[in-house]
């Protein structure tokens, strides 16, 4: 047992300001500075990624807070990296913090002869030495069993309920929860039950992948306040496409919640030109200044969540009650106006 029994943070270099964050408030939550652990990650000549750590972590309890977002390669080997540093450091514990899981859309096999590369990922993790995964919103659920060691996924709705009462409290009874396909209804009904909405789905038809060819709203969207919600924005074609939707179908105006801005391509020029009123993503992705920029994006914190879901790992306690409001409101301290 380490001498000083408090977890540890070591971050990446994916999403420094996130990880910066969490150390914040956790020093809020538990009185005492807490900070991330002093390392360098540096790449040789040949991009090569070289991890050394500058404290000593034997026995420590420790967290890598990581997202394998773009380049989702490198990010992926820095974490790993950096796992097999702290596991042959004699750290007790490693626990992967995991905001966005990239490789998740490859969660099974499309058509012959493709890979299951989430299976591969989890794989990897393990075998890196990572005994534990705390991770928000995977593209399908089922990813936690590919992983032979235990995984807490965290969700976004009980935030997006939190703030959609905030900003649409006063017509909350004309707003309509949207999934803007047939997969994404368990995470859009969840949504609409914390808030008592109604739901309506996004039918959409694909010629190929990234290409939608035709899309039919399922549900009366007539004169409602239409909210889309899904777990990542790509490059942005499927929301735009559906708000536009939406609105030819009679809906008043078109707002998006979506938990990772992954923003690939022309999607931030896709958004600013859109008929979205507005659009909600989180920062498990680090965002661009260029998606900072623009009008009709607004970014909500996740450090709230992962800084409590980290100490109740931690101290042994319950990380699903962070999904009840009754918890999650306190830990954003009337940010979202409650």
């Amino acid at each position: 047992m380490a001498a000083n029994d408090e977890p540890k943070l070591i971050s990446g270099n994916a999403n420094m300001p996130l990880s910066k964050a969490i150390a914040r408030r956790m020093s809020v939550h538990r009185g005492v500075s807490v900070g991330l652990v002093d390392a360098r990650i540096e790449r040789f000549n040949d991009q090569e990624i070289f991890v050394e750590i500058f404290e000593n972590v034997r026995g420590e309890d420790m967290f890598i807070i990581q997202p394998t977002s773009k380049p989702a390669n490198d990010n992926l080997m820095e974490l790993l990296i950096m796992a097999d540093t702290l596991r042959r450091s004699s750290a007790r514990r490693i626990t992967a913090v995991i905001p966005y899981f990239g490789y998740a859309r490859q969660d099974r096999r499309t058509k012959a002869r493709t890979p299951i590369s989430a299976k591969l990922v989890a794989n990897m993790i393990v075998e890196a030495g990572i005994e534990r995964v705390l991770t928000m919103d995977l593209h399908a659920a089922q990813i936690q069993g590919f992983f032979d060691i235990p995984v807490d996924n965290l969700y976004a709705s009980p935030i997006f309920a939190l703030d959609i009462k905030a900003q649409f409290g006063a017509v909350i009874g004309d707003v309509m929860i949207v999934s803007p396909d047939v997969g994404g209804v368990a995470r859009a009904r969840e949504l609409a039950k914390r808030i008592n909405a109604p739901l309506s789905i996004v039918d959409k038809r694909r010629e190929k992948p990234g290409e939608v060819a035709e899309m039919t709203v399922i549900g009366e969207v007539t004169d409602k306040i239409c909210i889309i919600v899904d777990d990542m924005c790509d490059t942005a074609g499927t929301m735009c496409k559906a708000a536009e939707v939406l609105l030819e179908n009679g809906a008043r105006e078109v707002h998006a919640y979506t938990t990772h801005g992954v923003m690939s391509g022309p999607a931030v020029e896709r958004i600013t030109n859109s008929v979205l009123k507005s659009m909600v993503i989180s920062d498990t992705i680090q965002p661009t200044e260029a998606v900072k920029a623009t009008p009709n994006i607004r970014i909500i914190p996740t450090a709230p969540i992962f800084a409590q879901a980290i100490l109740n790992i931690w101290n042994g306690t319950s990380v699903s009650s962070l999904f009840e409001a009754d918890s999650l409101e306190p830990i954003y301290e009337g940010k979202f106006g409650g």
